[in-house]
């Protein structure tokens, strides 16, 4: 099994990037597609990007497109996402997750498709 480990999360201001980190171990990384999620108190988990296993294919969800950007490094055992002009409501709780699934990268990206997740990163951004 793979296990995940997010970092990057922190405080701050609206209109700020942040980039944060999916790191892996414990299995073959570049077998997984993986997903960024996101969970703010009280609400579901929201789908934000995902990408496949060598990279060649990413989806976005809606309220991120433009603005995150999704990459990963096999040789690193990491993927990223880069948040750009964060606002007040990208509050959350960031978590990454992981799945062997082939069609896991799609136009719309459900988080009960993947298997493997991390505990998550607190995203805080104040107006």
């Amino acid at each position: 099994q793979v296990q995940l480990t997010e970092s990057g999360g922190g405080l701050v201001q609206a209109g700020d990037s942040l980039s944060l980190s999916c790191v892996a171990s414990g299995a073959t990384f570049s077998d997984y597609a993986v997903g960024w999620f996101r969970q703010a108190s009280e609400n579901e988990r929201e789908f934000l990007a995902a990408i496949s296993y060598n990279g060649g294919d990413t989806s976005y969800g809606d309220s991120v497109k433009g603005r995150f950007t999704i990459s990963r490094d096999n040789a690193k055992n990491s993927v990223y996402l880069q948040m750009n002009s964060l606002k007040p409501e990208d509050t959350a709780v960031y978590v990454c997750g992981a799945t062997l699934s082939y069609g896991a990268v799609q136009i719309k990206t459900y988080a009960h498709w993947f298997d493997y997740w991390g505990q998550g990163t607190q995203v805080t951004v104040s107006s």
